[in-house]
């Protein structure tokens, strides 16, 4: 374990939750009107929103998750930042420029611009907070797992940093704010991911370059002690000689124990010190694969089951689910026409393509300098132990600082675009007329975004932070993902067909979201259909939406028409895009 001083980590925390704090200021002088605090009077240049969204986007499971995935499961993750990047080119085609036209603040105001219906509103709105709060379930809870691996602090303390910030950056200063603040956090992201893999790729080289892939099984390099922070289910796949101080199958043991082939439970607290050499245990239900495994995509590596249908039902949810995540879609309202929502994806692709280049590494690197994490299931911890791991003193603690920055960077930025989405929804749908002022009434709402998901962040401690967001994702494709095609590109949809659509595809996605999230079921197959559920949701939602809206089509709204030329119609010819 490293043993370098934690005071760099701790600094780097301070500086940047103090940096987020004092841009966000920015915002407050220009933040008065309604506008302001949610679209911020939608006046933001392409470039500078594609630098807030590339803010936004990259979450916790983008910086931390996505390099755990890879430790974990190798060549199986890179379909993740391709479906993260690529779900762009789906919303730039079909939905960017015509949600901007249509001159909603959320996407309930455009569910109810097109279909004139109050409750595809109130539907609308019940989903957007669902799916606000379960992606900020893994925000909070990798800001506890971020300070608790580099400072040691317990968990509810990283998750009260970001929650704390967060609400005094959005209630002071609205979408202004928080622009601000995400676009300068993007760049925090970028240099905090790629400026220390230079280095410890050097280091890399310096060591021998070994290839993860020639590993058969992962294994510690020197003597290592690896503390539980939970009670797990371990798997010990070939004999292995440890000392032990803890509990072990509920039996208190210290001292030197030889562990056989088998499943053993470690209690919480529970220290594990392997030596060199010796192949690492690893949580129940992650398979070790060999090293040809491992680096192959679709191989199934992890004991993953059907990988191919999971490739396929992954892609499904990001490519479609983009378009339906509330906190992505606030940001093209704030730009001032179409065509600058058009420019605004065109940019983000290119960024967000640029960041992906790195998580990979460090899960690749982490099979070889820190297999252990495949005993705690931690593996989201990869990119924050590394530095320590690979680089001598003082850069293992500026490396380590600059890694914590930019993690913590992630769980502000996007928070913040969550809880301003969220924050619209719950003042104009849940407490619009209780407040005196609509400006109160946000802020109230943004209290309500954070302290939900603050509250229930430990639901997702057996779950990786990427998969907790992919969930979200397939949640959000079942979903809004038809509402919009259907609602900007066919005149046919009725409010009854949406509403049945969403309730049908609503239902079925967050049924397998919670049968996942408390633990699956014993078939392989069900278990991969229900991890990943895109692929019969997405079809199932479309189909109904559109059978049911044949089937009371009288129903059709009598401005659709009128609606649809708005949103298509470009802004110079004056048809009255709303403002």
């Amino acid at each position: 374990m490293s043993h370098s001083p934690i005071w760099p980590s701790a600094a780097a925390v301070v500086l940047i939750c103090l940096a987020t704090l004092g841009v966000g200021s920015l915002g407050l002088r220009w933040s008065r009107t309604t506008s302001d605090f949610y679209v911020a009077s939608r006046a933001v240049n392409p470039w500078w929103n594609a630098s807030a969204i590339g803010g936004e986007y990259l979450s916790a499971a983008s910086f931390l998750g996505i390099a755990g995935l890879a430790l974990a499961y190798g060549g199986d993750i890179l379909w993740y930042p391709v479906g993260y990047t690529a779900g762009y080119l789906v919303l730039l085609a079909l939905v960017a420029a015509p949600l901007r036209r249509s001159g909603a603040y959320t996407l309930p105001d455009f569910a109810e611009i097109r279909l004139g219906s109050l409750t595809v509103r109130r539907m609308a709105s019940v989903l957007t907070i669902g799916i606000g709060w379960l992606y900020l379930l893994p925000q909070f809870h990798g800001a506890g797992l971020a300070l608790r691996t580099v400072i040691g602090t317990p968990g509810w303390v990283g998750e009260a940093v970001v929650a704390m910030v967060v609400l005094i950056n959005v209630v002071t200063g609205g979408m202004r704010s928080i622009t601000f603040v995400q676009a300068f956090q993007f760049w925090i992201k970028l240099t905090a991911i790629s400026l220390p893999m230079i280095f410890l790729l050097l280091a890399w080289r310096a060591d021998g370059a070994p290839d993860p892939a020639a590993l058969q099984t992962p294994r510690v390099r020197a003597t290592t002690a690896v503390t539980l922070p939970n009670t797990v289910r371990a798997d010990v796949i070939e004999p292995v000689t440890v000392v032990v101080d803890g509990t072990v199958d509920g039996v208190p043991t210290t001292g030197t124990r030889t562990w056989t082939p088998g499943s053993i439970e470690l209690g919480a607290g529970t220290t594990v010190t392997l030596p060199a050499g010796a192949q690492v245990p690893h949580v129940a239900g992650l398979e070790i694969s060999d090293g040809a495994t491992w680096v192959t995509p679709s191989s199934g590596a992890g004991g993953r089951g059907y990988p191919l249908y999971r490739v396929y039902s992954l892609l499904l949810a990001l490519l479609f689910g983009t378009m339906g995540l509330p906190h992505v879609l606030v940001r093209f309202y704030t730009n001032p026409n179409g065509q600058a929502a058009r420019r605004t994806t065109l940019a983000v692709i290119p960024l967000l393509g640029l960041f992906y280049l790195f998580p990979p590494f460090y899960g690749a690197l982490g099979r070889v300098y820190a297999p252990e994490l495949l005993l705690t299931g931690r593996t989201d911890a990869v990119v924050l132990l590394l530095p320590g791991r690979m680089l001598d003193h003082p850069w293992a603690e500026l490396a380590s600082a600059l890694v914590t920055a930019g993690a913590f960077a992630a769980f502000l930025s996007t928070s913040s675009g969550l809880t301003v989405s969220v924050a619209g929804v719950l003042s104009q749908d849940l407490l619009r007329g209780r407040f005196r002022s609509s400006v109160l009434g946000f802020r109230a709402g943004a209290l309500g975004a954070v302290a939900v998901p603050a509250l229930l962040s430990l639901l997702g401690q057996n779950v990786s932070l990427a998969d907790i967001v992919g969930l979200a994702f397939a949640v959000a494709a079942s979903t809004f993902c038809p509402l919009l095609v259907l609602g900007i590109w066919w005149r046919g949809l009725t409010p009854r067909g949406a509403q049945v659509g969403l309730v049908v595809g609503g239902v079925l996605a967050i049924a397998a979201v919670l049968v996942t999230m408390t633990g699956g079921t014993t078939s392989a197959a069900a278990n991969a259909l229900l991890a990943q559920p895109a692929a019969w949701t997405v079809p199932v939602a479309f189909a109904v939406m559109i059978a049911v809206s044949l089937a009371t089509r009288s129903s059709l709204p009598d401005g659709a028409a009128r609606v649809l030329v708005r949103l298509h119609a470009p802004e110079g010819l004056g048809l009255g895009q709303r403002s």
